[in-house]
């Protein structure tokens, strides 16, 4: 369906717009501006500006910015895209070079013969080899992958693999891996990440599935935020007691009344120098009791990754705190 047309008059001081409602019709509609108000005036996404009583355009952009193709769902219009995916951190090439596609099929989906089948499966290596030209990227490209399997393992959102993959290639860039494995700070960079875009994560869940030890990840950890100059800010441990209560089956009262006993015992200064994890686990265990949910210290201790001592100790402290005798 064609546009109606559009043609600009004169008449004395007066501007008129005559709109042709049918380039075959020869009847006009027209629309004194100096009488229009200019609210009924409305601009559209594309550019055009439109009378809205009546619908008639009064002006409309030239240049259209879309496509000159048509789509009609997702689908379509995700097979006539010619762009590719976003540049990201998390690949050491910022996904910019092409991948060969592991299916050793041609365009039309059949399989291809053994010839062709051995001289693709060369061209992937030579293609794989030439991704990284020295050792350096060789060391980015293992360090953001690790970063990827860990952040997947802890079910952690795509941003903080983002962040995380950005803290790395600070570090690289300022040569604190020097001396230090690879593992060790790619760990380290995901744990500060998860603090910094506030997923709670302790350092025994991050030392689960990485392949160093607590005891170096929290070294590392404190190098180099000092020397990246990373404003971290202490963890709430009210963070950590939606998912302690969702893995221990208690009901929303349970974390509530956690959530209280944090926010009260921390404003009378029990908080300072304590574990997060540990005083989230106390409250918990103290919310339980209180709302007849009864947990056993071993269960709140093995899913909060803390020991029974460190939740009586707390958990002693808090009722105290609060008034509550036991």
């Amino acid at each position: 369906m064609t546009r109606p047309t559009r043609q600009r008059e004169r008449d004395g001081d007066r501007r008129r717009w005559n709109v042709d409602a049918d380039e075959e019709d020869e009847d006009t509609e027209t629309i004194d501006l100096d009488e229009v108000d200019s609210e009924e005036i409305i601009r559209t996404g594309d550019g055009e500006l439109i009378h809205e009583p009546t619908g008639l355009i009064i002006e409309e952009e030239q240049i259209d910015p879309g496509p000159e193709w048509r789509a009609f769902n997702h689908s379509e219009r995700q097979q006539k895209s010619r762009v590719g995916a976003p540049t990201t951190q998390t690949m050491h090439d910022k996904g910019l070079t092409t991948t060969i596609d592991w299916k050793d099929k041609d365009a039309y989906g059949r399989s291809i013969s053994s010839k062709k089948r051995s001289q693709m499966h060369r061209l992937r290596k030579w293609q794989e080899r030439i991704r990284t030209k020295d050792a350096g990227e060789r060391n980015l490209q293992f360090a953001l992958s690790e970063i990827d399997r860990m952040a997947s393992a802890l079910g952690v959102p795509r941003s903080v693999r983002e962040v995380a993959s950005v803290i790395y290639r600070r570090a690289l860039s300022e040569d604190l891996i020097r001396g230090r494995s690879i593992e060790g700070v790619a760990t380290s960079a995901l744990y500060a990440a998860c603090r910094k875009e506030g997923i709670p994560r302790s350092l025994e869940e991050i030392a689960e599935v990485s392949r160093v030890e607590r005891k170096e990840i929290g070294r590392t950890y404190r190098y180099i935020s000092q020397e990246l100059g990373l404003e971290m800010k202490p963890v709430d441990p009210k963070r950590y007691v939606p998912r302690f209560c969702s893995e221990l089956d208690l009901p929303k009262e349970v974390q509530s009344k956690a959530e209280e006993i944090i926010e009260t015992t921390a404003e009378k200064g029990l908080l300072s120098g304590k574990s997060p994890t540990g005083f989230a686990a106390a409250a918990i265990y103290a919310a339980s009791l209180l709302c007849n949910e009864k947990k056993t210290q071993r269960e709140v201790a093995d899913v909060a990754q803390v020991t029974e001592v460190t939740i009586r100790n707390r958990y002693q402290e808090q009722i105290e705190a609060m008034g509550i005798h036991n």
